[in-house]
């Protein structure tokens, strides 16, 4: 991050106790007017002495089902003609002027808009938290805003970092990537449930989605918001009446919606709305209903769009799910390794189910040993020490050999490893 970071209020330190709270007449909203001007000329400031023409959008998020703003919400949450692509121009990693990072600040300030993080590649940032607190980072000490900041009547402050900074949910969780692996496995899920749903956030709280089938994949992928949040569902859409008879008896839900052009549009409501919101379904085509409830209705599996060149550079992390797991765990396997586990099951169509710390392998019969045998069970008491073999990225799938994990007289031939043996 960088060195220099003020945060810059309206707030006398002078009138701050020893915990430094503020203790003035100073109000916390803004005056749409002078002081307000005062911050985004401040802004423009420090942006003009560290030679920054452009910011990017980090992290962005709308206002969700509860508004906990100073103000009312305005209408198209302050960003209305600011972005050229509409709504989903708002979006992780785009690039706007100074002038439009300042109208971005403006509602931030007001706290009744949209909210994102402004940066430039670790080299400058402007973060707004409640309040009007402002912290600009800085690689250079922008000795001349500062003294225009004071002028203006504002009270720059030298901290150590800015308290609004990123932190991940989970340090330790590795985010899946919509890469090539993603949509060969997606093109794999849809094959098998015929019609899929997609899930794209492209902000926090804003959401498009998309039906699924093998001849629209890649029209899809084409029209999505850049670094967006992808959820993979399977076929969640029903007639009005099963998904009204869906609806718990409290609590929040996501109603999706599809309407009779094909267009679907969802909604999040809790059951004070769900009399009102069920008298406007009588139109849709189909509906679903989805908890908002953490670890509930979750989807098959996850990602987040990588940049043009491949490189995961969003920040932000998808709630895992089982299939996300499993990813992780598999890429964490070469083939050749040596792993331990445990027999969960020998099928009666000649298959043994390895438990390999969380996640089930396969072995084949001919991989469990190079000598004959009578039954399975013979060969597969647990634990045993298998070898990965293969893995299929697409099913999430990872086969095992038992067998190769013991010498054999083949092993010490090498000259017949790249000829075919014909008994």
């Amino acid at each position: 991050m960088p060195p220099f970071v003020h945060r810059i209020t309206k707030y006398d330190p002078a009138h701050r106790d020893e915990r430094g709270h503020y203790t003035g007449a100073e109000d916390t909203v803004s005056d749409h007017g002078p002081v307000e001007e005062a911050y985004l000329t401040a802004v423009a400031a420090f942006a003009e002495a560290a030679g920054i023409d452009q910011l990017e959008i980090r992290e962005p998020q709308i206002g969700g089902f509860v508004h906990f703003g100073l103000e009312p919400p305005v209408e198209g949450y302050g960003r209305a003609d600011l972005f050229q692509a509409g709504p989903a121009g708002f979006h992780d990693g785009a690039l706007v002027p100074i002038a439009v990072g300042l109208e971005l600040v403006r509602p931030m300030l007001r706290d009744n808009g949209a909210w994102c993080r402004l940066e430039a590649e670790g080299a400058f940032t402007v973060h707004v938290g409640r309040d009007q607190y402002l912290c600009i980072g800085s690689d250079l000490p922008c000795e001349t805003a500062l003294a225009r900041t004071r002028a203006l009547g504002l009270f720059p402050e030298r901290i150590s970092a800015s308290p609004y900074d990123f932190t991940p949910d989970d340090a330790a969780y590795v985010q899946r990537p919509a890469d090539a692996d993603f949509w060969t496995r997606l093109s794999w899920t849809v094959s098998c449930h015929r019609e899929v749903f997609l899930e794209e956030v492209f902000a926090a709280n804003a959401s498009r989605w998309h039906r699924l089938t093998r001849d629209s994949i890649e029209t899809v992928r084409s029209q999505l918001a850049p670094r967006s949040q992808l959820a993979v569902r399977p076929d969640l859409l029903t007639d009005v009446g099963e998904a009204v008879a869906a609806l718990p008896d409290e609590g929040l839900v996501e109603i999706v919606r599809e309407d009779e052009d094909g267009q679907i549009t969802s909604t999040v409501v809790d059951e004070t709305q769900f009399e009102a919101v069920i008298s406007q379904l009588a139109g849709a085509r189909s509906v679903g209903v989805v908890s908002m409830y953490s670890g509930e209705d979750l989807p098959l599996y996850t990602a987040v769009l990588p940049d043009s060149d491949g490189v995961l550079r969003a920040r932000w992390q998808t709630e895992p799910t089982p299939g996300d797991r499993d990813w992780a765990f598999l890429r964490t396997l070469r083939r050749g390794q040596l792993v331990t586990g445990t027999v969960t099951n020998i099928a009666g169509f000649g298959v043994t189910f390895v438990d390999i710390g969380g996640f089930t392998a396969m072995i084949n019969i001919p991989e469990l040993s190079w000598r004959p045998f009578d039954h399975p069970w013979s060969r597969g008491r647990s634990p045993r020490s298998c070898r990965s073999v293969s893995s299929s990225g697409s099913r999430s799938e990872r086969t095992a050999s038992k067998g190769s994990c013991t010498p054999t007289s083949w092993m010490n031939r090498p000259e017949t490893s790249s000829r075919s043996v014909t008994p």
